[in-house]
C-alpha cells in the first residue's frame, strides 16, 4: 500500500507540475498577447506623435485671365489636387494680365497666374514684393500659344509686310507686345517700324480684326485659333515657330509669399495638375502630338473655363513645363530687351524676386 500512495502521490505531484507548467505557458502566451497589443497601441500613439500635423485648411485666391494656359489650376480644381492641400482655392478671371499684376502686388488676389510683361517688371522695380515661382507657359516649338493674326482678307504674307502697319496687343508692354517686337527684329525690323495700338482686352482685339479696323492683332491660345475658326482670321505666324521665350508664370502676393508651407502646398497641387495636362495633351510620340489617355477629359475641363467649345479648345493646348520650372535666363533677357526699348524704368536683378527653393521643396514632395 505504502508503494502505491507513494506511486499515486508521486503522480499527483508530477500533474500538478504539469499543469502548472502549462498554466505559466498559458499566462506567458496571453501576456504576450496583451503585450503585443500594448506594443501595436503605443505603436499607433508614437507613430501619431511623430506624424507632421495635419496642414490648416487654406484659403485662397488667384488671378488669371481665361486662357488654355491655365490648363494645370484647371485641373487642380476639378481633379482635387487643391483638396488633397486642403486648399479652398477660389479662381478670379480677369480682362488683361496688368490687372492681375495689379491684384496680386495689392494683395486682392494671393496667386497670380499670368504673363511676364513691362507692367509686371516695372511694379516690382518700383519696390513692389511679386515673387515668381514657377512657369505657367512657354513658346516652344510644335505647341501653338501666341499668334500674329491678320484679317483672312489682308493682303499681308510676311512678316516684312507689317512695316509701317498697325498692330493691336491687349497692352503695351505686354508679354505679346515684347513677343512681337521680337519677332520684328528676327525679320530686320524694330519697334518703331510700326503703329502700336493698346486694345486693354482680347474681346476688343477680336472684334477690331474681324471689323478690318487692324491690319494684325496678337493673340494668344484659344483666341487665335477662335478667329480662324469663326472664319475672319488668319494666322500669319506662330511666335514658338519665331522665338522660344518664357511667355508666363505663377507668382506670389507679397503676404503669401512669406508663408513658405502654404506656397510649397500650392505649388505641390500645380504640378500634379502641371503633368496631369502634359501627360494628357502634350505627349508626342516620333516628332508628333498624341492623344494621351486622359485627353477628352481635360479638354472638358478647360473648355469648361475657357467658356470655349471642345472642338476649338483641342487645338489649342500650348506648352506648359510639367515640373513648373523657370528658364530664369530668358527673364533676364526680357529685363534687357524692356530696358532697350524703354518699358522698363530700370535693370532689376532677378534674384530678388524669383524664388526657386518653394517649387524645388514641392518636387520632392509629390509622389510621382
Amino acid at each position: 500500500m505504502k508503494k502505491v500512495s507513494v506511486s499515486l502521490l508521486f503522480v499527483v505531484v508530477l500533474l500538478s507540475t504539469v499543469l502548472l507548467g502549462c498554466a505559466k505557458n498559458g499566462a506567458v502566451k496571453g501576456n504576450a498577447s496583451e503585450s503585443g497589443t500594448d506594443k501595436s497601441q503605443t505603436g499607433k500613439a508614437e507613430s501619431a506623435n511623430t506624424a507632421p500635423p495635419k496642414s490648416e485648411t487654406l484659403s485662397l485666391s488667384v488671378g488669371m485671365l481665361k486662357y488654355t494656359t491655365n490648363a494645370p489650376l484647371y485641373i487642380a480644381m476639378e481633379k482635387g489636387f487643391f483638396k488633397d492641400e486642403n486648399i479652398n482655392a477660389e479662381f478670379k478671371f480677369f480682362d488683361a494680365s496688368k490687372d492681375v499684376n495689379v491684384g496680386v502686388a495689392s494683395g486682392s488676389v494671393d496667386v497670380g497666374a499670368s504673363g511676364l510683361s513691362a507692367d509686371l517688371y516695372n511694379m516690382i522695380a518700383s519696390g513692389q514684393r511679386i515673387v515668381i515661382v514657377a512657369n505657367k507657359g512657354s513658346e516652344q516649338k510644335g505647341y501653338s500659344y501666341g499668334g500674329v493674326v491678320v484679317h483672312k482678307d489682308s493682303p499681308i504674307r510676311t512678316v516684312e509686310d507689317l512695316k509701317g502697319k498697325k498692330i493691336g496687343v491687349t497692352s503695351i508692354g505686354s508679354t505679346n507686345h515684347y513677343n512681337m517686337g521680337r519677332i520684328l527684329e528676327k525679320h530686320g525690323l524694330n519697334t518703331k517700324d510700326v503703329q502700336w495700338v493698346s486694345m486693354n482686352s482680347v474681346s476688343s482685339l477680336m472684334e477690331t480684326l474681324r471689323s478690318k479696323n487692324m491690319d494684325v492683332v496678337v493673340l494668344s491660345e484659344p483666341t487665335a485659333s477662335i478667329t480662324v475658326n469663326e472664319g475672319f482670321g488668319k494666322v500669319l505666324t506662330w511666335v514658338s515657330d519665331e522665338i522660344n521665350p518664357e511667355s508666363a508664370a505663377i507668382f506670389y502676393s507679397p503676404k503669401f509669399a512669406v508663408n513658405k508651407e502654404a506656397g510649397v502646398r500650392f505649388l505641390k497641387a500645380y504640378i500634379k495638375g502641371a503633368r496631369y495636362y502634359y501627360d494628357a495633351v502634350l505627349t508626342q510620340k516620333d516628332g508628333k502630338l498624341v492623344k494621351g489617355e486622359n485627353f477628352d477629359e481635360v479638354t472638358k475641363i478647360v473648355a469648361k473655363y475657357t467658356d470655349q467649345q471642345e472642338d476649338v479648345i483641342k487645338g489649342t493646348f500650348s506648352f506648359i513645363a510639367p515640373d513648373g520650372k523657370l528658364n530664369v535666363d530668358d527673364i533676364k533677357a526680357q529685363i534687357d530687351w524692356y530696358v532697350k526699348e524703354k518699358f522698363v524704368t530700370k535693370v532689376i536683378d532677378v534674384n530678388d524676386f524669383v524664388n526657386t527653393g518653394m517649387l524645388d521643396e514641392a518636387l520632392k514632395l509629390v509622389v510621382e
